[in-house]
């Protein structure tokens, strides 16, 4: 077990206190299964951090690596590559309305850094809006963007100019409306009065996440992104749209836009682009946008900007969606997890909400479906997760890795899982929330 222990002694760990850390030992994966080094098989019900959208081990991918590292494994951005070529038509071929031109990052994170900075020139406006109830990464920029409360530690030296606004929430609403129409028109409000407050024609650009991932699965209501995109025009500012994570079919289209027939002007992609075998992302732009930058130079760089070799991971795992038909299969299994999670409302009333999009979709516990009182709280102090470490820890004892965090169980598995692997994680996830029931009053 010294790779283990060199592992803590010697690297750090995202999010989280270094001490005491039982990581999984990993040692190989195969479609919608992690094993570690003692043969134990773990269901990966959150596709590890909802980016291995085409399951693990695909031959297609590792075949494409190596005949490409074969032939070029680098060249630095300026020059053309076949692979360059190809990844670039696809995207603009797969994506939404005018969008036609993708500048390549290494993740989702640099996708979002580099969309504020190309918004803010492309416009000659500075502030950025975004949801209090989100995440855009991890890098100064990215985290000031998102409202998630990991920022908190590095907040006092956060990025200027980044305005937050209430998600309808409709399951919370801030408002205290009931319905979802009251909560959408009352977030559309509230997102115009603070444009207003904030003086329009400094603003840059609305950021949102095409479906909402880490921060619940806070489902938009209908029309709200229309209605967003509406303002957005009115007061000719530009629309980013954050697919790190809803992108690439993960709710059954392409991209999560698509759900709401809103056609950003820059959108960002990670995660599926590449299902995590290797690091990748980027920001597409809209011919608009585009044209400013032949006689004006674009002030992105990046040392591994179109890596050739994880490129050619894109454009296989791409063609493997199409091949397998992965994205249909994430509508079909997505109604089917909606339906034994309606099952499993019934034997546990811990669970007060499901909200799911293809297969992005989390329960949320509560204390009490009537008072709607959260099982554990948002941002909870060590004191209050209890009930959140005893669903993590039998999750994993009964084999299953998912996203468990505060008062949520997170449920995106590959999209290639079948009906009867959804049944042996649903199976896991009753199990964990008898735990919750424990709590509920």
């Amino acid at each position: 077990m010294s790779r283990v222990q060199d592992s803590l002694d010697y690297t750090l760990f995202s999010w989280a206190k270094q001490g005491g850390l039982n990581p999984i030992d990993a040692h190989h994966a195969k479609g919608v299964y992690i094993y570690d080094r003692d043969g134990k098989k773990y269901l990966d019900f959150s596709s590890q951090l909802m980016n291995v959208n085409i399951g693990h081990g695909h031959p297609k991918i590792s075949e494409a690596v190596a005949k490409q590292m074969s032939e070029l494994s680098y060249v630095y951005p300026g020059m053309v590559t076949d692979v360059r070529a190809k990844l670039g038509k696809k995207l603009a071929e797969i994506s939404p309305g005018d969008l036609t031109k993708t500048f390549f990052t290494l993740g989702g994170a640099e996708a979002i850094e580099n969309a504020i900075k190309i918004a803010r020139v492309y416009t000659g406006r500075h502030k950025i809006i975004t949801h209090y109830r989100s995440y855009h990464g991890g890098t100064m920029g990215a985290i000031t963007a998102g409202g998630d409360p990991r920022r908190f530690p590095v907040d006092s030296q956060q990025l200027p100019n980044f305005v937050h606004v209430e998600n309808p929430y409709c399951y919370r609403c801030p408002w205290g409306q009931s319905d979802s129409n009251g909560c959408c028109n009352m977030g559309i409000q509230n997102l115009e009065q603070i444009i207003k407050y904030e003086n329009p024609y400094s603003i840059a650009a609305v950021l949102m996440e095409g479906e909402s991932g880490s921060s619940g699965c806070i489902k938009y209501p209908d029309n709200y992104l229309k209605k967003v995109k509406a303002i957005c025009e009115k007061y000719d500012i530009l629309f980013i749209d954050d697919e790190v994570m809803s992108g690439f079919g993960r709710t059954g289209k392409m991209f999560a836009i698509e759900n709401h027939g809103v056609e950003p002007d820059i959108i960002c992609m990670a995660k599926g682009m590449t299902s995590g075998y290797l690091p990748l992302g980027g920001i597409i732009v809209s011919s608009k946008i585009a044209e400013k930058f032949n006689d004006t130079p674009l002030p992105l760089g990046l040392t591994y900007s179109a890596h050739p070799v994880t490129l050619a991971a894109a454009l296989a795992n791409i063609q493997v969606y199409e091949d397998e038909d992965l994205i249909e299969n994430a509508v079909r299994m997505g109604k089917y997890l909606e339906r034994k999670v309606d099952e499993l409302k019934e034997k546990h009333v811990s669970i007060g909400d499901f909200r799911n999009t293809g297969l992005l979709g989390c329960l949320e516990l509560v204390k009490n479906r009537t008072s709607r009182e959260a099982l554990t709280p948002w941002n909870a102090k060590p004191s209050e997760m209890e009930a959140t470490n005893r669903i993590a820890a039998k999750i994993r004892e009964l084999g299953m890795f998912t996203f468990v965090r505060w008062n949520w169980i997170f449920t995106a598995p590959p999209l290639c899982i079948t009906e009867e692997q959804i049944d042996e994680g649903i199976n896991i996830i009753s199990q964990a929330c008898a735990i919750a029931d424990e709590y509920t009053n």
